[in-house]
């Protein structure tokens, strides 16, 4: 099975980013997510263990990512109910507009019941998961405020308003009105 999601949010890659690094705070946001245990945490990876409780069903993975803040965290499975489980989360920086988040999962099922009862569950989740974590990040981080507006003058307008400026105070006087002249 695979899911590819991927949207723009306007927070910062480093914030989203940290979301998504923290497992232990998934139980507070996660859908079915019922407990989160970071079992190693370096520069390099962070290892956790995460618990799904779905229609009675709970199972569990542990998984060890190799990441790189805040451009990447690949989720790789070192034990659960599954032959094979990748997520990889990207992120890209969009300068005063926020970042895009990308998210790919692959999975594939064993053969017994419980792992099959499981792959519901996880597809299931794995299609709220990212709207989980936008909603998380309305709600816990600040949004990018894009930069206030710049007035674009031509090359001779520019030049004009910088001698302007150079030569000292001026006399702004509407167009189309004469100056008034010194002591009048």
């Amino acid at each position: 099975m695979e899911l590819r999601r991927s949207v723009l949010v306007p927070y910062t890659a480093e914030g989203m980013f940290d979301l998504i690094e923290h497992a232990e705070d998934y139980p507070k946001f996660l859908p079915w997510c019922v407990a989160a245990t970071i079992l190693e945490r370096s520069d390099d990876w962070v290892a956790a263990r995460i618990e799904f409780s779905y229609m009675k069903v709970r199972f569990g993975f542990q998984t060890r990512n190799p990441k790189r803040r805040p451009e990447w965290l690949q989720v790789r499975l070192v034990e659960g109910p599954f032959r094979d489980f990748q997520a990889d989360w990207r992120l890209r920086p969009l300068g005063h507009l926020g970042c895009k988040v990308e998210f790919d999962l692959s999975y594939e099922v064993s053969d017994s019941v419980l792992d099959r009862m499981a792959a519901k569950a996880v597809d299931v989740v794995s299609r709220s998961m990212m709207d989980a974590f936008i909603r998380r990040a309305e709600a816990t981080l600040p949004r990018i405020s894009p930069p206030p507006p710049t007035l674009l003058l031509a090359p001779a307008e520019a030049s004009a308003a910088v001698a302007a400026v150079a030569s000292g105070p001026a006399l702004a006087v509407p167009e189309g009105e004469p100056a008034a002249s010194p002591g009048q």
